[in-house]
Order: structure tokens, then sequence, then C-alpha cells
């Protein structure tokens, strides 16, 4: 595995995806380990739009590699205010900008304790490492 940034200004999933916000809003994207991990980008799919609810937890799209598809998963539940609309014709920023231009979507929160109950930046590079 390649030495992949973990940012310290935002919480991870399990599953990978990272969250950065208030109570206000929070953007959602891959962290550079999934990225690392799936490969080079060809295709990413929102199945939400703006007004939309997601759920913690739940799949709101896929993202699909050279090597797999592998479905989008939110960690926080709420409205969704932005999707990132230019993955549609450049899934590859993904893989150059996953932790800036490369973001999915962004919720505003309906419960900041979901928020504060993911991975904090120490504990996901534990997770990580304890992957390889």
């Amino acid at each position: 595995m390649a030495n992949v940034e973990v940012k310290s200004d935002r919480r991870y999933t399990k599953d990978h995806e990272w969250a950065k916000g208030d109570a206000k809003e929070v953007v959602v994207g891959l962290s550079a380990f999934a990225v690392d991990q799936l490969g080079d980008i060809t295709l990413v799919n929102v199945d939400v739009k703006p007004g939309d609810q997601v759920v913690a937890g739940k799949s709101f799209g896929t993202v699909e590699s050279v090597k797999t598809l592998a479905d989008l998963f939110a960690p926080v539940g709420g409205e969704v205010l932005r999707v990132n609309e230019t993955l549609e014709d450049q899934p590859e920023l993904i893989n150059k900008e996953c932790y800036d231009g490369g973001w999915l979507i962004v919720v505003r929160p309906s419960a900041m304790a979901e928020y504060d109950a993911l991975t904090d930046p120490k504990a996901y590079t534990a997770l990580i490492q304890a992957a390889h």
C-alpha cells in the first residue's frame, strides 16, 4: 500500500468516505485510501439530487473503476444541498483531488451526533494500516 494521506480536518467512515463540515453543511468524498484501492476511477453515479434525503450508512450512488464497482455510503443523514456535477464528465478528478475538487455531495446534516460518531483521523489511520 502506498502511504496514503489522511487529512486531519475531517472524519471518516469504515467504508472509506470522508466528511468535513459543521451543523450547516457537511462535504462528503472518498478517502485517499479508497481511491488507492479502487485504481483509476472511470464513472461516478450519484443517485441523489439537491433536496433529496440521504440516510447515514445507506448508499447514495456508486463509483466504478478499472478494478471494481463500489457503493458510496452517506456518512451522515440529512438533506442533499449540492452534488459535484463535474464528476459526470471528469470522474478521474477523484483520483487527482479526492480531498478537494473530487468531493461527491454536500449534506445539511439532520443530526450532528452522526458526524461526531464518525472515525477520527488517528483511528482511521490505524484502521487502514490494520487492513494491510
